[in-house]
């Protein structure tokens, strides 16, 4: 991994520094203080939004407006100059919207959007040696480009598409019109989503300013036969409650827990050298469990803030609760009690799975597992830890359906039987992950190989064994299609 940066520059951003003070009084740097700063007051603003600028008071415009302005406002507050960067990227791309025909508007915008992207990305390795001393810019820069190719396949769909060739979902998302400049910054720059995310859809954000949003998804249950006269009016409070107690609490994780098992300890000569196999194993566990309290805060936070603002409403549950998770990005109880790496990864990152899917492996003709892989790795960024984990990844997943097909029957037979595979495929998989995204956030080569060595690359070797040697049963072969799409969806682990 690259080295620490020196105690002066550790706090060095090209955004505001108004916060330089609190940044030295708790020790996170500031680019952190920042981000959680402009969070936490869209927080404020998103409850103030849904009651003084509802739909009810105001119109679109004025919606679309404010919300556009605030984002604009806290890009440039985090960023500083960096900021030109995505509206560089927005303006181009909404030029390419305007003028390119509806058959090529989805090809011209994403090559666009991911080669700017890619530029970038390259530029932060070569020119700020892993971004170390200075503000990352990329996260805002990715999502953009999730809604700008978004909202691009989703123009060609209902302007350049016949409906008969549209799957079920690609016809209820499918924009029939191209979008005005004010609705396509807000949609991308709104203050809501532009620091960090979600992904959301067009028509559905749309909705949510038109103030049709919850009466859509209302509308799909029959409230006569359950006593309404009217339709109700959900409220995300408790939801906002609930998400923002699990934010203090992976704060609280990430100021104590992150803190004390940095992933650099997985460098150590202590570790590497001194430490047996199975320390090594376990403590690998522990930092990797200690590096996720930030995507908990970040990304809870981020969907709190957006049910504030009364975005995201899904529906009603079969006990006839109200559901605020259209855009959550994790379950984190099943993501800390999975069984499987599939089950792991179908609930991580869940907004940029759907990205994944819809622009890539429900589209392209050929290899649609291969490809998307390499979009999903494109799209993180250039650094070789993140290949390493996307190379691993795919052993394991295949190595684990393996098993799984051979085995798991074995063990319905008796709860006892079931809750002893429970145990040890729960084990087996919190390692496994382990292993894998390690190189995700050590980013360089040498340290990960350096790992791997310390490791005996046993888990590249099991999974080979398995993979070549273990027969795979005939009714794997039924599944394996949904299973891939599954796994190749659900593969970010950022």
């Amino acid at each position: 991994m690259a080295a620490e940066p020196p105690p002066s520059l550790s706090y060095r951003t090209t955004g505001s520094t108004c916060l330089h003070p609190l940044s030295e009084l708790l020790g996170i740097p500031l680019d952190q203080v920042n981000f959680v700063a402009c969070q936490l007051f869209a927080l404020f603003a998103a409850f103030w939004f849904r009651s003084y600028l509802s739909p009810g008071k105001t119109s679109p415009d004025v919606r679309h407006a404010f919300a556009t302005i605030l984002g604009i406002y806290f890009v440039i507050f985090c960023f500083g100059w960096y900021s030109v960067h995505l509206f560089v990227l927005v303006l181009m791309c909404y030029g390419i919207m305007v003028t390119a025909s509806t058959s090529d508007i989805h090809r011209y915008s994403f090559f666009v959007a991911m080669g700017y992207l890619t530029i970038c990305h390259i530029s932060r390795i070569y020119i700020f040696h892993y971004g170390i001393l200075t503000t990352d810019f990329s996260g805002p820069l990715m999502i953009v480009t999730q809604k700008i190719t978004t909202l691009a396949f989703q123009v060609h769909d209902g302007l350049g598409r016949k409906a008969e060739d549209l799957s079920t979902e690609q016809r209820r998302l499918a924009v029939k019109a191209k979008p005005s400049f004010l609705e396509y910054v807000s949609y991308l720059l709104n203050f809501m989503s532009v620091i960090a995310g979600p992904c959301n859809n067009f028509k559905e954000y749309i909705a949510f300013i038109e103030g049709r949003h919850t009466h859509m998804k209302l509308l799909e249950v029959n409230w006569k036969k359950k006593g309404f006269h009217s339709l109700p009016e959900p409220s995300p409070t408790g939801a906002v409650i609930h998400k923002l107690c699990m934010t203090l609490v992976s704060l609280l994780l990430f100021l104590t827990l992150t803190k004390t098992f940095p992933v650099t300890c997985l460098v150590d000569d202590w570790f590497v050298h001194k430490a047996n196999f199975l320390t090594r194993l376990c403590y690998l566990y522990v930092v990797m469990q200690a590096s996720k309290p930030k995507y908990y805060f970040a990304w809870t936070l981020a969907d709190a803030v957006n049910n504030a603002a009364g975005f995201g409403f899904s529906g009603v549950d079969k006990n006839g609760n109200f559901c605020w998770d259209l855009l959550s990005n994790l379950n984190i109880w099943k993501i800390e009690t999975a069984t499987s790496f599939r089950m792991y990864l179908e609930n991580w990152n869940i907004q940029t799975a759907t990205w994944l899917k819809r622009v890539c492996y429900e589209r392209v003709p050929w290899h649609p597992t291969v490809l998307t892989f390499i979009l999903s790795a494109l799209w993180h960024g250039v650094y070789p830890g993140y290949y390493f984990t996307f190379l691993t990844g795919i052993l394991v997943t295949l190595a684990a359906r393996t098993v799984r097909n051979n085995y798991r029957h074995y063990f319905l037979s008796s709860k006892a039987l079931k809750v002893v595979y429970d145990i040890v495929t729960w084990a087996a998989t919190q390692l496994a992950v382990s292993y894998t995204v390690a190189p995700f956030v050590m980013l360089a080569v040498e340290p990960t190989i350096s790992l791997y060595k310390s490791m005996y690359f046993y888990l590249h070797v099991i999974s080979l064994l398995i993979i070549l040697f273990l027969p795979i049963k005939p009714q794997a072969h039924n599944q394996r299609r949904p299973q891939t799409l599954n796994s190749v969806n659900k593969k970010k682990i950022d």
